[in-house]
């Protein structure tokens, strides 16, 4: 009976089935339960077990004709990959914590007790499931009028949650983003003011929160309400210090962190890539640092591109994100201010093709970036930057269809060089190179093997004679 489970309605009753025969009781709890009331679809299903739940979960997983399954005898837990299922059973079990930790001491208890240990109450819901399938809902904690009324609460004093696992502080501002919840009152001021215990909890689970919130539909949602609740300054001390806003006399810059929500929410709308959302995050990150005021121009941030893109490795392994982000983020970094720049002037070929080289790969990404960031309280600006922008942006089709640039590097290599110069490898073979990348560049030869070769014939002569000089 068991290998002709295809949907979650007879998964259940076969569980419900198994545990009757068992003589125990099986929940569906959590986020399934949750998620099932708000029309979301779950793969994720997690169940508490009355009694011995890794017995249940290997009597079950013996039945599926699973072997694969993944136990954690000192929690009460087993892990059983299904189908397109991630099936977790626990044994209904009390927590404490001791100061300092978020490891739990954990003993067997009962429903209530497995529930009221969860961090919300939308999160306390469970049905009992019987031969019949589910039963009717058990809610200990209110959390069917969370659900209905959109509001994130613990379902004990949320001082004492807070205290208990820190982590559930950050896991608060996801659900607010991720489902468009509020947070209760009384759950925000115990946030604020356990916000310093989140010291204790690993980089790694931190951040696994902060890429869910990164990932929203409207991450801003998420991340102005770790400002809010004095989470940022503690777990993202550059983003911190974009706050506020400078005026001297007349000149006044705008507030950079919003600026940067903004960007971040515009970067969201079009694309769902993490590496983007997080490179308009942190485009910005260095202008608190190049922060100037001249008399004649106002506030200036120069060069805090540069600087960005600098402290992006420090930064993504303090975080624990893959480090192969970094040369992807530091090039946006670098390059995001050079296509905004172009549509102020003439734009030449040359100016573009050094874009285009300079981006490579990544030039639809840079781009979206560079039209995320033209924003301003006037509409009318907007829309004028946005035109000068597109103006650009047809400019780079144009010369892309003409010279194909994505991939550009030196159509005579280094062995030529060194074959046509009669010289050994050294810093002038890449002097060579670079010269002749340089004058495609500039548009004076074409990106054509046979006429970057002529190029080096003719210019090979007197760099050499200039190299002996220097020598001699």
């Amino acid at each position: 009976m068991a290998k002709n489970i295809s949907s979650t309605s007879q998964l259940f009753h076969y569980i419900g089935m198994l545990a009757e025969k068992m003589n125990t009781e099986v929940y569906v709890v959590g986020g399934y339960v949750r998620d099932k009331y708000l029309g979301r679809d779950v793969k994720d299903i997690d169940f508490t077990v009355i009694n011995d739940g890794i017995g249940f979960a290997r009597a079950l997983a013996n039945a599926l004709g699973m072997n694969n399954i993944v136990c954690f005898e000192k929690f009460g837990t087993c892990i059983i990959p299904y189908k397109d299922y991630k099936l977790e059973f626990v044994q209904a079990r009390s927590e404490k914590y001791e100061p300092g930790s978020r490891k739990p001491i954990v003993s067997v208890g009962d429903l209530h007790t497995d529930l009221e240990r969860r961090d919300f109450t939308i999160n306390t819901l469970a049905r009992k499931l019987t031969r019949e399938g589910p039963g009717k809902m058990v809610d200990l904690f209110n959390g069917r009028e969370d659900l209905k009324n959109k509001i994130i609460r613990t379902p004990l004093d949320p001082l004492v949650t807070f205290d208990d696992d820190p982590l559930r502080m950050i896991r608060a501002v996801r659900f607010v983003v991720c489902l468009r919840f509020t947070i209760d009152s009384d759950t925000l001021q115990a946030i604020k003011e356990k916000r310093d215990r989140i010291k204790i909890v690993s980089q790694e689970r931190v951040t696994d929160e902060f890429v869910k919130i990164l990932q929203a539909d409207i991450p801003s949602i998420g991340l102005d309400l770790l400002r809010k609740t004095g989470l940022l300054e503690i777990i993202f001390p550059e983003l911190y210090q974009l706050i506020g806003v400078d005026q001297r006399g007349t000149y006044h810059h705008k507030d950079v962190w919003f600026h940067t929500l903004k960007v971040v929410d515009n970067v969201a709308a079009v694309s769902r890539k993490f590496e983007l959302r997080l490179a308009a995050l942190y485009h910005d990150v260095a202008k608190p640092q190049t922060k100037r005021f001249e008399e004649k121009s106002g506030w200036t941030f120069h060069s805090h591109e540069v600087l960005g893109a600098k402290m992006i490795p420090s930064i993504i392994r303090r975080l624990k994100l893959p480090v192969k982000y970094i040369p992807y983020l530091q090039k946006l970094i670098n390059l995001h201010l050079r296509p905004i720049n172009l549509s102020g002037e003439l734009v030449t070929d040359s100016a573009i093709r050094r874009l285009i080289v300079g981006a490579g790969e990544d030039l639809e990404d840079l781009l979206k970036l560079c039209r995320a960031d033209i924003t301003s309280g006037n509409p009318a600006r907007v829309k004028m930057h946005l035109k000068n922008f597109g103006f650009v942006e047809k400019r780079i089709q144009e010369v892309e269809e003409i010279d194909a640039f994505r991939a550009f590097k030196s159509p005579v290599d280094g062995n030529e060089i060194m074959e046509v110069c009669g010289i050994n490898p050294s810093p002038l073979v890449g002097k060579l190179k670079s010269m002749i990348e340089e004058a495609i560049l500039d548009g004076n030869i074409p990106n054509e093997h046979d006429a970057a070769f002529e190029y080096l014939l003719h210019i090979k002569n007197k760099i050499l004679q200039k190299e002996i000089n220097n020598q001699s």
